[in-house]
């Protein structure tokens, strides 16, 4: 799925408002994820804390009545990148390190993780991991055989 600018320009409003509600004078940064469901018929996407509080809703009309089967995985790169294009708000939100962007459906389970933030970890893309099971299966497999 290709997003338009205005499509990324409004995902991205919608982040800054999110991280907003975290003031960074707070005597005591919060522990919290960011929960971004997206609702496929209506296109609306909401971003949530863990306590379920609603942070901000935006309707991106690009996705209103999308009935693509794999909608929740097209999503994904577009949200993405939204988070990656104002890295410098998204990953200096004022809540306690590490925190998580997640995709969430509209029964509230968890799709993916989107990015992590961390001071010293990186979340490695799923495609990069693909298959990295079996290699290490069949690693320890020719070095038990030796």
């Amino acid at each position: 799925m290709k997003a338009s600018e205005q499509t990324l320009s409004q995902i991205e409003r919608a982040l800054r408002k999110a991280a907003s509600k975290f003031p960074t004078e707070a005597e005591s940064y919060p522990l919290t994820d960011f929960y971004l469901q997206v609702r496929q018929e209506s296109g609306e996407l909401r971003i949530y804390d863990d306590d379920e509080t609603e942070l901000t809703r935006c309707v991106v009309e690009e996705w209103m009545d999308n009935s693509d089967e794999n909608f929740y995985d097209a999503v994904q790169p577009v949200l993405r990148k939204a988070i990656l294009n104002i890295r410098e708000v998204t990953e200096n939100v004022a809540v306690l390190k590490p925190y998580s962007f997640v995709l969430t459906g509209e029964d509230n389970e968890c799709i993916a993780e989107l990015h992590l933030v961390d001071d010293d970890t990186m979340l490695v893309s799923e495609d990069l991991m693909q298959g990295l099971g079996e290699d290490l299966d069949a690693f320890w497999k020719r070095l038990s055989e030796e």
